[in-house]
Formats: C-alpha cells, sequence, structure tokens
C-alpha cells in the first residue's frame, strides 16, 4: 500500500511541477440571463485543455484606448441585394473608433482582393467598399478567402485582430455537407493560427448557389461554425437579404466593447499547434464567447 501513495506522490509532483508556456486569446463577457454582466476576475474563468484545468494568470479588459486591427470581409458573388447595404457599411467603418485600423477584402475565387489597406483614417477604408461583382466567384470557397486573408495580415500587430466576414457561407469545391468540411475546417485553422476572432453575416449570393435551400443550409451552418470555434457570433435572418445590416453590426460593435485578453498556462506538446480548450465561467451569472483550440508552443 504504501508502494502505491509514494508512486502517487511522485505522479502528482511531476504532474504539479510540469512547466507551462503563457498563451493568450481574446474572449468577449456576455450576459447569461438580462442585460447585466457582473464584475468577472481571472479566479472565476476555468480553462480546461482537454480533461486538464490550466492555470488562469490574467484578465485584462480592451478599453477604448487598446489598439485592434478590423477587416471587413465580403462576398464578391453576393447578391444585387447587397449594393443596399453599401452605405450602412461605410457609416459603421467610418463610426469605428480612433483606435481602429480597419481593412476591406473581397472574396473571389478562392482569394482575397484588398481594396483598402488597413488604416486608421477611416473615411479612406470606407471607400474601399464597393458593389459586388456578382457571378463568377460563387463557385469557390470563401473560407480559401478567408485562409488568405489571414495569411496576408500584417505582422507584429495588435493582439486583437478581428474580420466581419458578410458572405452566403456556401463552399463550392465539394468538401462535403459536415462539420468536417477540409476547406471550412482550414480556414478555422487559419484564424485560430493568427488570432483572429470572426463575426459573420449571411448574405445570399447570386446564381443557383444563392437560391438552393440545400446549399444555403449548409452555408449558414458552417458560417455558425466559423463563428463559434473562433469565438466570434454569426448573425442571419431566415435564408432571404436582411432588411438592413445595421442591427447585426450595432451588436458586433457592443461586443467589441466587452472583450479581454485572458491569458493562462498552457500544457506544452511535443509538437507546436493548435489544441482544444475549453473556457467557461462556472460560478458567475456570465458566460463567455471564446475560442475552442489555441495555439501552443511545443515544450523544449
Amino acid at each position: 500500500m504504501e508502494r502505491y501513495v509514494v508512486g502517487f506522490l511522485m505522479t502528482f509532483a511531476v504532474w504539479a511541477q510540469a512547466p507551462g508556456v503563457s498563451v493568450s486569446t481574446v474572449v468577449t463577457l456576455e450576459a447569461r440571463r438580462g442585460k447585466t454582466i457582473p464584475a468577472i476576475e481571472a479566479q472565476d474563468i476555468r480553462v480546461e485543455q482537454g480533461k486538464d484545468p490550466r492555470p488562469v494568470t490574467g484578465l485584462k479588459q480592451l478599453r477604448a484606448g487598446d489598439r485592434f486591427q478590423l477587416m471587413l470581409l465580403i462576398d464578391d458573388s453576393a447578391r444585387g441585394s447587397f449594393d443596399t447595404e453599401i452605405p450602412t457599411l461605410q457609416k459603421w467603418v467610418k463610426q469605428m473608433p480612433p483606435n481602429a485600423d480597419v481593412a476591406v477584402a473581397y472574396m473571389r475565387n478562392g482569394m482575397a482582393s484588398v481594396t483598402a489597406q488597413f488604416t486608421s483614417d477611416h473615411t479612406a477604408a470606407a471607400k474601399g467598399i464597393r458593389i459586388a461583382t456578382g457571378p463568377g466567384g460563387a463557385d469557390v470557397s470563401p473560407y480559401d478567402s478567408l485562409k488568405e486573408a489571414v495569411q496576408k495580415w500584417p505582422k507584429g500587430g495588435p493582439a486583437r485582430r478581428i474580420v466581419v466576414m458578410v458572405s452566403s457561407g456556401v463552399e463550392g469545391l465539394d468538401g462535403g455537407y459536415n462539420s468536417d468540411n477540409p476547406y471550412v475546417n482550414a480556414g478555422i485553422r487559419a484564424a485560430l493560427q493568427a488570432g483572429v476572432v470572426v463575426y459573420t453575416i449571411y448574405s445570399p449570393s447570386v446564381g443557383h448557389a444563392g437560391h438552393s435551400l440545400w446549399r444555403s443550409s449548409w452555408g449558414q451552418n458552417f458560417l455558425s461554425q466559423l463563428a463559434d470555434e473562433t469565438g466570434g457570433e454569426s448573425y442571419m435572418i431566415g435564408f432571404g437579404s436582411p432588411v438592413s445590416f445595421q442591427p447585426f453590426l450595432d451588436e458586433i460593435t457592443g461586443r467589441l466593447q466587452r472583450q479581454y485578453i485572458l491569458t493562462f498556462s498552457a500544457r506544452p506538446e511535443k509538437k507546436a499547434g493548435l489544441q482544444a480548450v475549453r473556457i467557461s465561467i462556472p460560478d458567475k451569472d456570465a458566460s463567455i464567447a471564446a475560442p475552442d483550440k489555441v495555439y501552443v508552443p511545443a515544450s523544449l
């Protein structure tokens, strides 16, 4: 019996002394009921890596003066109804706070065509929002375009990086209608690895992909999967064009004001890569939107 106790204690000691690596991620606090979010401190948040609880070492609220980068990523195959939303989007971009660097890009043929580079001149950025060209880009995955946009992201910028993606979500490369679509997952991995939070707004495509109930349904599923797994939110009203993007944009603006940098000690693996985590607030009347995975460097 004594031998087993000693063995357990030695195993526990090795686990307790196992080195961790500091990892930070952007999270968003939400009210669980009603509209009031109680005061939340680092010790209120629980982080699990697999089944292993990990120590939370910091929680810093991102305030009005903290810089962030936001890219408006628009599907160039959007239906003509999108064009009526251009003034709404331009007004929203112009009203971004001074600490925001905004870029605009269009998704077409699996690529991201930047029409406005990251800038704090929001009037200049708003000029990058143009009419969608329509047919020609509807048969290619917007998730490839997201991947390229993320890979083009300037290095060494602020920790908070946001994409607002306007798309039907239809994946046209036949990756399959299931949650394990390789093109959708590749876009999600790219965003997670770069620490990008993605918000999605459903806007139908032109052509058959834009009115096929089956494709539209899975397009919305993919957009929801993308937003949920990166710590964002997905917005849609049925399968038609929204009456206005304004309520969605207002909601995103509110979420940007409730974001924090969460830091915790992750368990390093032999190879660097994305590790599944579960982030929650178990004992307070609040919930938290957070990525499902974080990038963890390899152990030394």
